[in-house]
């Protein structure tokens, strides 16, 4: 059973990236004047784009503030350390 695969050209994909390229052409050429007064808009809509494509989401960050924390350690137990630690590195600085 072969299948035969299609053309990259052929995709849907590229046919609608090229009308909305040829779209966006002749709307900078023929509107030149109202798509300027608009740019800064423009420009803030894509903020939350970006973040969203190049940041790669909310479920991507994958351990941020982990680096010290053993496995099976949890947050709790880290937050407790950090505060005892805490007591101790002051109570040295009092003594001294």
């Amino acid at each position: 059973m072969a299948t035969k695969k299609s053309s990259f050209w052929l995709t849907p994909k590229v046919a609608a990236l090229g009308l909305i390229a040829a779209a966006s052409y002749f709307l900078l050429i023929e509107h030149r004047q109202h798509v300027w007064q608009f740019l800064p808009f423009l420009i803030l809509l894509a903020c939350p784009f970006m973040h969203l494509f190049m940041h790669g989401g909310h479920g991507g960050h994958g351990g941020h503030g982990d680096h010290g924390k053993h496995e099976d350690e949890s947050d709790q137990d880290a937050y407790q350390r950090g505060l005892e630690e805490g007591r101790r590195e002051n109570e040295n600085r009092h003594h001294h």
